[in-house]
């Protein structure tokens, strides 16, 4: 399915202004993912995976891949041309986990 066929299947982020997302092990925010143009679908696919999985897990990492799809693909051929694409190659590789903090639309 393309990318863009399975954001219509995912809930909507609309209740939020960005994911922080945070090194499970030192705490550190390693990225935020915001609520602005080029970043929205990232946002839902984040967003699904946390609330399906609880966290960004190796596992919830590579159903993602499945979920962006030909960006996937893109993203193996590119390397930086999809930076949230390649958080999750590198998080099934690394078998790291991320955790996230919701914030809120009109908390910022």
């Amino acid at each position: 399915m393309a990318f863009a066929d399975t954001l219509k299947t995912l809930p909507g982020v609309s209740h939020l202004a960005a994911l922080q997302l945070i090194d499970a092990v030192s705490g550190d925010v390693v990225a935020t993912i915001e609520h602005k143009p080029g970043q929205i679908g990232s946002l839902a696919v984040y967003n699904h995976l946390l609330q399906t999985f609880g966290a960004i897990t190796p596992v919830a990492a590579a159903r993602g891949l499945d979920l962006y799809g030909e960006h996937s693909t893109d993203a193996r051929a590119n390397p930086g041309k999809h930076p949230n694409v390649d958080r999750l190659i590198a998080l099934c590789a690394s078998g790291k986990t991320l955790r996230a903090k919701a914030i809120p639309a009109g908390a910022v």
